[in-house]
C-alpha cells in the first residue's frame, strides 16, 4: 500500500484538506517556536493562577498531545510519553515541541484519503482519522493561544500570528 510520499517528503494527494493542513501545520511550528523563544526560562514555571498549567507544562501538554494523536488514533501504534516541565530546561522543551510538530507533519504525509474516512476508536466515541487530525490542529491552537495570554501577562509582545 502506498503510504502517500513524493520522493522529497511531501505528500501526494488529491485530498485538499491533507494538503492545507500540512502547510498549516508548518506554520503553527514556526508561531509557536516564536512564542516559547519570547518567554525567558525563568518564567516557563510561570502560571496565572493556580489551577492552569506552567507555561513549560502548556508546550509540553502540546507536544504529548500531538504524539499521543499521531501515534494511538492515526497510525495505530501505542506511544504516550511524558516529560515533566519543572525538571526541564526551557531549550529541552523547545527541542520536545519542535520535535513533536515535525513527528506529527511526517504522519500528514503518511495519510493518504482513504485512511482520512476510516473510522477508529477513540475515548470520546468513534471518530474518522480525518477528524482526529481537525482535532490536533483545533487543540494546539487552543493551548497556544492561551500561551499567548501568559506573554501578556508578563509585559511580553507576543509574534504576529502566523496563519495560513
Amino acid at each position: 500500500m502506498s503510504l502517500g510520499f513524493s520522493i522529497n517528503g511531501k505528500a501526494q494527494t488529491s485530498d485538499s484538506l491533507l494538503n492545507q493542513l500540512s502547510a498549516k501545520w508548518k506554520n503553527a511550528k514556526t508561531y509557536t517556536l516564536e512564542i516559547a523563544e519570547l518567554m525567558p526560562e525563568e518564567q516557563y514555571n510561570f502560571k496565572p493562577v493556580a489551577d492552569e498549567m506552567t507555561f513549560g507544562e502548556q508546550l509540553l501538554h502540546v507536544a504529548q498531545n500531538m504524539n499521543w494523536l499521531s501515534s494511538a488514533y492515526l497510525l495505530g501504534s501505542k506511544q504516550n510519553s511524558k516529560s515533566d516541565a519543572n525538571v526541564l530546561s526551557k531549550q529541552s522543551i523547545i527541542n520536545t515541541i519542535s520535535t513533536a510538530y515535525d513527528s506529527a507533519l511526517a504522519v500528514h504525509y503518511r495519510l493518504i484519503p482513504k485512511q482520512l474516512d476510516e473510522v477508529v476508536p477513540f475515548f470520546a466515541g468513534p471518530k474518522s482519522r480525518r477528524q482526529i487530525l481537525i482535532l490536533m490542529h483545533d487543540h494546539q491552537t487552543h493551548h497556544i493561544g492561551q500561551l499567548i495570554v501568559y506573554l501578556r501577562l508578563k509585559d511580553i509582545k507576543p509574534p504576529a500570528y502566523v496563519g495560513w
